[in-house]
């Protein structure tokens, strides 16, 4: 019986990885006489093509090392009856695009419930954010178009055995439209045939 092998490609951001260096105080190996982003930069030329055919990529910029292995747990102990794991991901624009995401949509075309003083403390998970982002022109037609544009997707990586995916919609602090939004797209490709979903808001928390 052959062997199935998924090769599972763990990134950071340049800044998380010359942080990383600079507090164990090594010269990154492909630096030379150049700089930490030099050597960064040449080990990403390398890995490039490792990268795009791996079948798992983890953002690991943000997290530490309890919540990676929580992270590679969910990606490999999942059930094996779906054809394609979706992860759909909130996160703020302004803390950088997630560098695991497959397809990213943009929620900032939205009014910010921010500058609703009764909303500012609240977040897209609480019901009148939600409300509001809804009730807004272009929401719904955005879930609409965004889920059907990810249907063929869907299909298309169930028969490429392409088994894991994340998509990522964004807002500028990923605390409102963008949690509405991912919450309403995960709705929508719960329905699919072959495809399981599960709900993650990288920036919730912050402050």
């Amino acid at each position: 019986m052959p062997t199935k092998v998924r090769v599972l490609f763990l990134d950071a951001t340049d800044a998380a990885l010359v942080r990383r260096f600079e507090q164990v105080r090594r010269p990154h190996p492909l630096q030379g006489d150049g700089t930490l982003l030099d050597g960064i930069l040449a080990e990403r030329s390398r890995m490039e093509e490792l990268r795009e055919s791996s079948d798992i990529i983890i953002d690991t910029s943000e997290l530490n090392i309890h919540q990676l292995a929580t992270s590679i747990i969910e990606k490999f102990s999942a059930p094996e009856t779906a054809g394609v794991q979706v992860t759909v991901l909130s996160f703020g624009f302004k803390y950088g695009l997630p560098a695991d995401a497959d397809m990213v949509g943009d929620a900032r075309f939205l009014p910010n419930p921010f500058w609703i003083p009764e909303l500012r403390l609240q977040n897209g998970l609480d019901q009148p954010v939600s409300d509001f982002v809804m009730q807004q022109p272009g929401a719904s037609e955005f879930i609409t178009a965004f889920g059907a544009a990810l249907e063929p997707v869907m299909a298309g990586y169930q028969r490429e055995n392409k088994r894991h995916a994340t998509i990522a919609i964004g807002c500028t602090g990923g605390k409102h439209r963008s949690v509405t939004l991912v919450g309403e797209l995960a709705a929508h490709l719960r329905g699919l045939p072959g495809v399981a979903v599960s709900v993650k808001h990288r920036d919730l928390g912050r402050e």
